[in-house]
């Protein structure tokens, strides 16, 4: 027995070759078609398990697969949110509500890329960095996780999203992360930012 929902790759708002040169159109489409759409899979067949594991009361199965859940289910949540977050309009710099607030939590539009290029850089073997809303301090804060771990789980919401595994850049920026995240940056598109941004405040 199959669980009811399964979990399907979101559709991108471009085509591969759109966000060239910063990603080039074979990078976007390995990273999209082949890694996400794994996490997705695999999502799928965990869940699946684990459906088949709660029938049958088997207690054990079910706690190892939760770990797998965890894995792949946050690669898809992340992947899911980062795709929202890129754009070949390149809407690089928040406006309104939310770019106010990057001012008044950084000081600066510039001292915020500065600050999550920073962290970004900073994160041993794969990860995500993030802008998140502290819904209970009611403020902006940066945050890092290791593998496919979500911001949520750390009481955040998701605002923005960067993707520092290996996999999103390698293929053309090789081991220098620093030139990738400097170069993403031209591409982020802060439209899905200040929309997630306005249902969360």
């Amino acid at each position: 027995m199959t669980q009811e929902t399964s979990y399907v790759l979101p559709k991108l708002n471009y085509t591969f070759d759109a966000l060239e040169p910063v990603l080039s159109a074979q990078a976007l489409e390995l990273h999209y078609a082949k890694h996400h759409k794994a996490y997705v899979d695999n999502l799928n067949a965990a869940l699946d398990k684990y459906h088949e594991a709660e029938i049958k009361n088997d207690l054990p199965s079910m706690v190892r697969l939760q770990g797998l859940i965890e894995f792949n289910g946050g690669g898809h949540v992340n992947h899911s949110l980062f795709w929202e977050n890129l754009s070949p309009l390149g809407r690089n710099r928040p406006e309104g509500a939310l770019g106010e607030a990057l001012n008044q939590a950084f000081g600066s539009f510039e001292q915020f890329q500065e600050s999550f290029q920073a962290l970004a850089l900073a994160i041993q073997g794969s990860g995500w960095a993030f802008l998140g809303y502290d819904k209970t301090n009611q403020d902006l804060r940066l945050a890092a996780t290791s593998n496919h771990g979500t911001v949520s789980a750390l009481g955040l919401a998701p605002l923005l999203i960067v993707d520092v595994w290996e996999h999103a850049y390698y293929l053309q920026y090789k081991n220098e992360r620093a030139r990738y995240l400097k170069a993403v940056f031209e591409i982020l598109d802060w439209t899905a930012a200040f929309k997630r941004y306005g249902q969360v405040v």
